[in-house]
């Protein structure tokens, strides 16, 4: 018997929050949440030790700074930063994503000064 099957609407999971750089979990897949995020301006550079890390651009224009280059992404074009690579998301105007990454994955990986971003996992919407 399947249980707890639910169709999830991106769109009105998006706009349910405004905050940025403030992953939410939509969903579950084995190991891995699937989440969303709105973001706009720099992140910090950081990496994730252990994981690979899927960005999915819903909307806007992302680049992904790496140390020798920048990855610019559009609307409906995807990226896997592999595990231990260094990089920075860059977003010049709001930009809408989606993560897939596993459950233990903290936004910020190994940055330890991360000024006024919180260190998260994620919360539920």
């Amino acid at each position: 018997m399947v249980n707890n099957v639910d169709v999830v609407n991106v769109g009105q999971k998006l706009s349910l929050f405004n905050d940025l750089w403030s992953p939410k979990i939509i969903t579950e897949l084995n190991d891995n949440y699937v989440k969303l995020a709105k973001i706009q301006g720099e992140f910090i550079w950081h990496k994730h030790d252990d994981d690979d890390e899927l960005f999915f651009v819903i909307s806007g224009d992302l680049n992904i700074e790496l140390r020798d280059k920048v990855l610019e992404l559009q609307p409906g074009e995807l990226v896997v930063i592999p595990k231990g690579v260094e990089h920075r998301p860059v977003a010049k105007t709001e930009v809408s994503i989606m993560l897939i990454e596993t459950k233990a994955t903290i936004n910020t990986g190994d940055a330890t000064d991360t000024q006024d971003i919180k260190p998260t996992i994620g919360s539920w919407i």
